[in-house]
């Protein structure tokens, strides 16, 4: 005999209250059953903006990396982060880390270059180097710790990734442009490049007159050059701190020195306006040049080009022909001038005979 609904439920409360267990019940549901809480605090960790981190070179692979004693005052800032890991929010900085350690989330680094280069008052703040630490456990007395796990991939580059491809054709097809398209692409292409050298120029000069004025080491945009940096770093505007020794004032004479007689020597030797002109006519008829192309011009080149093809058929008979006819021309001219000649011997004949005959 079945039991009705009613029933069951008492049953399992009962059960409930009793302390034990209907075995006909499912069991509840875990709420982590997809990633472990601890990925997913340390994907939040990461992808947070607040945390300062560098890029460097670990065993020849490019890894993000961060300090310890950033680390933990990060966490202290954001307590709301622990939030991801459940039960375990009552962890400490340190066992978090650990953690982290002991499931490869992170692996602890030290710097390479351990001494301090000449000129330099104290180590780099961010090594671009690294090696594994030997001992993985936290710390924040000079730690790095370096993320082992891959970033993900946000939209952007997603989409920037299928756009490569067709940016790379649509340079290789550039020739084939529409004449306005062309421009655009021209100047566009010449301002950003105009925009860039002006931008490493303004840079030098000010870097150089507050070197030789001050004897300080002012460099804007300072990631600007950097191979090994993020998009963020690379346009930070703002320089870093200087952390070398201040220039002797012979050096910077000199090198003020240096530097006048190099504008001078420049001025002196600059182009007269009809050198500049001529350049300029030139760089004109490049440009044009290649505006100018279109694949039937290209075409039409070819076939002005190409050796015109003669029938050797043709040129057979007409060789044969005029040698036919050379032929009788000659012959001809020989029949003639044996009949003058034979002309020529009957009138002496002549002569000969009336002389005779006188």
């Amino acid at each position: 005999m079945t039991k009705s609904g009613a029933e069951k439920k008492r049953v399992r409360r009962a059960a409930t209250h009793n302390g034990t267990r209907d075995p006909n019940d499912t069991p509840p549901k875990k709420q982590s059953t997809g990633k472990d809480v601890f990925q997913l605090f340390a994907d939040k960790v990461r992808d947070h903006k607040e945390l300062e981190s560098r890029w460097a070179v670990l065993q020849e692979t490019r890894i993000e990396y961060f300090r310890g004693k950033d680390f933990a005052g990060f966490l202290r800032s954001h307590p709301e982060l622990k939030d991801v890991l459940g039960s375990d929010t009552s962890f400490e900085v340190e066992d978090i880390a650990n953690t982290l350690l002991r499931k490869n989330l992170l692996v602890r680094c030290d710097r390479v270059v351990k001494t301090v280069r000449p000129g330099k008052k104290k180590l780099s703040t961010w090594p671009a180097h690294l090696e594994i630490f030997p001992d993985q456990v936290f710390s924040e007395n000079d730690a790095f710790f370096a993320w082992t796990f891959v970033k993900r991939r946000p939209l952007w580059q997603t989409v920037l990734s299928f756009l490569w491809p067709v940016a790379t054709l649509a340079i290789c097809l550039f020739p084939v442009f529409p004449h306005q398209l062309k421009l655009i692409v021209l100047y566009s292409c010449a301002g950003i490049l105009l925009l860039i050298m002006s931008l490493l120029l303004v840079r030098s000069v000010i870097f150089g007159a507050l070197w030789i004025i001050l004897g300080k080491r002012v460099w804007f945009f300072p990631n600007i050059l950097a191979e090994e940096a993020t998009l963020s770093e690379l346009f930070q505007f703002w320089p870093t701190k200087d952390e070398g020794e201040r220039p002797k004032w012979t050096a910077r004479l000199t090198y003020a020195i240096g530097a006048v007689l190099v504008i001078l020597l420049l001025r002196h030797h600059a182009p007269d306006e009809a050198a500049r002109a001529r350049y300029h006519k030139r760089v004109s008829n490049i440009i044009d040049d290649v505006l100018e192309w279109s694949p039937r011009l290209a075409l039409s080149g070819m076939m002005e080009k190409q050796p015109t093809v003669v029938n050797e058929t043709q040129n057979n008979h007409s060789g044969d022909g005029s040698k036919t006819a050379a032929e009788e021309v000659t012959v001809s001219e020989d029949m003639n001038v044996d009949s003058s000649s034979a002309g020529h011997v009957s009138d002496d004949s002549g002569d000969e005979g009336s002389d005779n005959h006188i």
